[in-house]
């Protein structure tokens, strides 16, 4: 489908032909002026029956779109999993306010409290209710595939990383798919008691990603290789990166 944005001639049967000024690709409005410099319309995507110029029907997909990306990264780290790529992990956990979750993907060791830092591998569902985009050039709506392609041209060096066995991971990571995909995502969340030492391993946390599904009632998921010996120990972020700028790092922010 071509690209719908702002300045987009589009054709409508009882307006006829007009340009977009405003989208909200997440509900599916769209604001258009007819003929008027001063007046703008309103259309639904879904029901308007809006087309293109060219009399391309524009489609928008009517179902609520997932509410946070993890799913579908889930989706494909199992899938590069499966295609060699198991040094790949999925860490994700929740912001401070407890209304987003963010996630990060990296590659190369399996070293959950000091993974490596990559530009466009980490990201919040706070920006994903905004624009629903992993950031590595992925269009909304992708399939798994189309993820990897888009991963693959963004950052070839980086996704090498990730090429090699990590056989336990990748048979956790496989069965906690099996549990929870496609309405829910794991939270890799330390809950310290008075931050006092955590004594024993709960289930990890599991949250929907959509608003309409009800509380996780599954079976417990176990914990990923390698956090067994996390909890007795201090969890310390990676070190942050010195910054020279002056302007705040907004990952810094959230933690």
């Amino acid at each position: 489908m071509k690209a719908l944005a702002p300045g987009t001639v589009i054709f409508h049967r009882h307006r006829g032909y007009g340009v977009i000024t405003t989208v909200n690709l997440l509900t599916g409005w769209i604001s258009a002026r007819f003929g008027s410099e001063s007046r703008t319309l309103d259309l639904n995507l879904s029901s308007d029956e809006v087309q293109f110029a060219d009399g391309e029907a524009i489609l928008f997909r009517r179902a609520p779109p997932d509410r946070m990306p993890h799913a579908r990264l889930m989706a494909l780290v199992r899938a590069l999993h499966q295609a060699g790529y198991q040094k790949l992990y999925l860490y994700s956990w929740p912001k401070p306010s407890g209304l987003h979750w963010r996630w990060h993907l990296f590659a190369g060791q399996r070293d959950w409290m000091q993974r490596p830092w990559r530009e466009g591998w980490y990201g919040s569902g706070a920006d994903y209710n905004s624009n629903p985009v992993m950031g590595w050039g992925d269009t909304p709506g992708a399939t798994t595939e189309e993820l990897i392609h888009a991963l693959a041209r963004f950052d070839p060096q980086g996704l090498a990383q990730a090429l090699g066995r990590d056989e336990d991971h990748t048979a956790w990571f496989a069965s906690v798919c099996d549990a929870l995909l496609p309405g829910y995502m794991y939270s890799l969340d330390m809950q310290r008691p008075n931050g006092g030492p955590l004594t024993e391993m709960p289930p990890v946390p599991v949250i929907p990603v959509r608003a309409t599904l009800p509380p996780y009632a599954g079976p417990d998921i176990t914990w990923p290789p390698g956090w067994a010996g996390l909890w007795s120990k201090v969890h310390v972020m990676p070190a942050p990166r010195i910054n020279l700028t002056g302007v705040p790092d907004e990952r810094s922010l959230d933690y």
